[in-house]
């Protein structure tokens, strides 16, 4: 039995998240599909970090076995031959039975992208979310510095969130802006459902100076869901990368979106 590591990259548009589902198509299904094709036998996945519907991802990592030895030029090739166009398997490689695409992952990181312009996008509609009114970049910034560290993010996430803990280290929460673009990068040790969708939805209320700077805190402080205000659209955000220990020499995941 082989173990391996791989690399999926996908636009979230047509499919109810990541997450294999019985009433709706799904990332996982698909992956697993084309993987059961070229192995030759069922094969199952296993993911570092779940997506919602609409999500895309960039550097999505999973792990799966198998009995079938393949170079990574035929899973590649034989992989995204079975795959629909908004899904590619970016690359494969070999792990050791330790390794856990979810429990070994160390870091998450996502990005959320914001077209900040009167008009509406239209190639890029789906891919980027859309907000006609100015942002002040200044305010988002002060305001997320208070999201920084380790906290209860009870009220950033969504009410039917499952997971056990609410307690979530961030890393860096980071916002930056070139002409119409504004993006937001965010690192953590885990997230819960919605948590940066949740996150944007209250940063865009205090940029467009609809709440004082200090609403973030306050609502973090809460731990009320009640209090956390509106949850920003699927359509922006992507889930960037995951960090690993090194001893696993994973290939680097591919380059983030910026703006276009």
């Amino acid at each position: 039995m082989i173990r391996l590591a791989a690399c999926v990259e996908y636009c979230g548009r047509n499919y109810c998240g990541w997450q294999r589902q019985a009433y709706s198509p799904s990332i996982q299904q698909e992956v697993e599909n084309a993987l059961s094709k070229i192995a030759d036998e069922p094969i199952t996945v296993l993911n570092a970090g779940r997506t919602d519907t609409g999500v895309h991802g960039i550097g999505q990592i999973i792990h799966f076995d198998t009995n079938r030895e393949r170079t990574q030029n035929e899973w590649l090739r034989g992989v995204n031959t079975h795959l629909p166009d908004d899904i590619s398997l970016v690359w494969t490689h070999p792990v050791s039975n330790h390794f856990h695409a979810r429990f070994e992952a160390k870091q998450r990181r996502y990005r959320y992208v914001i077209l900040n312009r009167p008009v509406s996008p239209s190639y890029l509609h789906g891919l980027v979310t859309w907000h006609y009114a100015s942002l002040d970049l200044f305010l988002m910034q002060r305001a997320a510095k208070d999201l920084v560290g380790r906290h209860d993010f009870s009220a950033y996430r969504a009410a039917g969130c499952q997971s056990k803990d609410p307690v979530k280290e961030i890393y860096k929460l980071a916002l930056e802006q070139s002409g119409p673009w504004i993006w937001m990068d965010v690192t953590a040790d885990g997230f819960l459902q919605h948590m940066v969708r949740n996150i944007v939805g209250v940063l865009v209320r205090i940029g467009e100076r609809l709440e004082s700077v200090h609403w973030a805190q306050q609502i973090l402080e809460s731990r009320d869901r009640k209090m956390g205000g509106v949850t920003a659209v699927a359509d922006g955000l992507y889930f960037v990368s995951v960090d690993y220990d090194a001893k696993f020499s994973l290939p680097n995941p591919p380059e983030v979106c910026r703006f276009w």
